[in-house]
């Protein structure tokens, strides 16, 4: 009778030994950043630059090439192991955060896929686990930086998902641009169907955005879930101005090159900005 592997150790203590061995080893390349606080109409936003130190910018992400993929095969050392039977549970080379996780399908699926109920399942167990905060660029103009399908998972969550995790506000009111959340039940997190429930919420926010869930590429959009809710923002484009906007974005952090491009931003003011990427109402 064949073994049965091993569960995948994914507790905070097995996570942190693993950075600590890619950090070591030069695999793991943290991105350096300097931040600030914003608040508009009183929703708190958090805006990260790249450090400069004597004119030199310190560990920036290097440019690839259009055909390279980092997850055909993963890093070795970046790699916690198998989750399920079709995914891959990697660290982050290039982390803005520490302990940003990555979920990648072992098979190139597009990014541009519908999220199936395993993607979802294995993004929910570490949900389950940790909480935090998972997030999903679906395409190019959704801020993806990658083709081949990865779901995200950071263990603390931006302000923007806090304030909403802490006093809920009118999402509806405030926001100018089209979305749609549900609330998850705190029992679904002990389920041993966590895929199918998180599947069956997903697909009914896609609907109710006029998103087809069986299409075979979807339009761009961005999904955020928490252990309380779930959310879907459908995208128009990637950047404004020169800033890429990702799911952080409409979860309170926005991430900038330079300090040189607060000034506009805070300008606008970061709601106007995701009302810009996002799709008017």
């Amino acid at each position: 009778m064949t073994a049965q592997p091993a569960p995948l150790d994914l507790s905070l203590d097995a996570i942190d030994r693993r950075l600590d061995a890619a950090h070591a080893c030069g695999a793991l390349q943290p991105i350096e950043t300097d931040q600030v606080l914003l608040s508009d109409h009183g929703i708190p936003f958090v805006v990260k630059w790249i450090s400069r130190r004597d004119g030199q910018v310190h560990r920036h992400k290097p440019t690839r090439s259009a055909t390279h993929n980092p997850f055909l095969p993963p890093e070795p050392t970046l790699t916690l192991g198998a989750i399920g039977q079709h995914h891959l549970v990697l660290l982050n080379k290039y982390p803005v955060m520490t302990r940003h996780l990555l979920i990648v399908t072992r098979d190139f699926e597009a990014q541009t896929r519908l999220i199936t109920d395993d993607d979802l399942a294995a993004l929910g167990s570490i949900l389950a686990a940790h909480g935090g905060l998972g997030f999903y660029n679906a395409g190019e103009r959704a801020g993806a930086s990658q083709d081949h399908k990865h779901l995200q998972w950071i263990p603390d969550l931006p302000p923007l998902a806090q304030r909403v995790a802490d006093q809920p506000i009118d999402t509806t009111a405030l926001f100018g641009f089209r979305h749609a959340c549900a609330s998850l039940p705190a029992a679904l997190w002990s389920s041993e169907a966590i895929g199918a429930a998180l599947g069956q919420c997903y697909r009914t926010l896609l609907m109710q955005l006029g998103i087809e869930p069986k299409a075979l590429e979807l339009p761009p959009y961005n999904l955020l879930m928490t252990r309380e809710w779930m959310c879907v923002i459908p995208r128009s484009v990637e950047r404004w101005q020169q800033m890429s906007i990702n799911a952080l974005g409409f979860a309170g952090s926005l991430f900038v090159k330079s300090r040189d491009q607060l000034d506009p931003l805070a300008q606008t003011g970061p709601l106007e900005i995701l009302r810009a990427v996002g799709e008017p109402r």
